[in-house]
């Protein structure tokens, strides 16, 4: 009776081990929770990748070349180059008018200009795990693209205004100080400066003065 007492509790001891060990397979393999999903992916859109420095390049030569096109139509050789961009991005409004206010006080060879209708990029918003990010279809008009999750865990308007740092031609350099906007989230998310640098002003005054060369009909590619 005692052995077939132990051989009882043993079979229930195994099933019961069977059981629990079941149920936390599903609970192991759950993804994690959205704050820690973004905090982590957040870091990671960060890192910056040849690719990525392509889109950016790419996008800036789709928006200097919608905008000269625009500026030669309407015959105007004389002002800065008009770069018109739409808000599709209502949680960060505040932030877009923002950032397109400093690099308007920043630079004097190209201004941003709100408009609803024929512009050149527009900025929209939602999730996705590689953050926020710029982009362009190749056909004279892109976006950017910002972020939830990553505006959570960095500065917004940094962002913001480091986003539009690549239509206007600036790439990224992590490795830089916060002091250097194109720095983005390689400082840390105690950075909140949204300001370009000097030599960032200067390097965008010089890329869209020498997009004036575009107005005589042949776009350049800009290096």
């Amino acid at each position: 009776m005692p052995n077939r007492i132990l051989s009882s509790l043993a079979g229930l001891a195994a099933a019961a081990l069977s059981a629990s060990l079941f149920a936390a397979a599903p609970a192991a393999a759950a993804p994690a929770p959205e704050r820690v999903q973004a905090a982590t992916t957040t870091v990671s859109a960060y890192a910056g990748s040849p690719q990525e420095a392509l889109n950016n390049k790419a996008f800036y030569d789709a928006v200097m070349k919608s905008a000269l096109a625009k500026q030669a139509k309407a015959g105007n050789r004389l002002a800065a180059v008009t770069v018109r961009y739409r808000v599709n991005a209502p949680t960060f409004a505040t932030q877009i008018s923002r950032s397109t206010q400093i690099w308007n006080s920043s630079v004097t060879n190209v201004r941003l200009v709100q408009s609803t209708s024929g512009y050149d990029f527009y900025y929209t918003e939602g999730n996705d795990p590689r953050g926020s990010y710029a982009s362009t279809n190749g056909h004279g008009r892109g976006y950017i693209f910002l972020d939830y999750a990553q505006s959570r865990v960095y500065n917004p308007l940094r962002i913001t205004a480091h986003e539009t740092g690549h239509v206007l031609g600036l790439p990224d350099h992590y490795s830089g100080p916060c002091s250097e906007l194109m720095s983005g989230g390689g400082p840390g998310p105690s950075c909140t400066n949204a300001y370009p640098n000097s030599a960032e002003r200067s390097r965008v005054n010089q890329l869209w003065a020498n997009g004036f060369t575009g107005l005589s009909g042949t776009f350049k590619t800009i290096r």
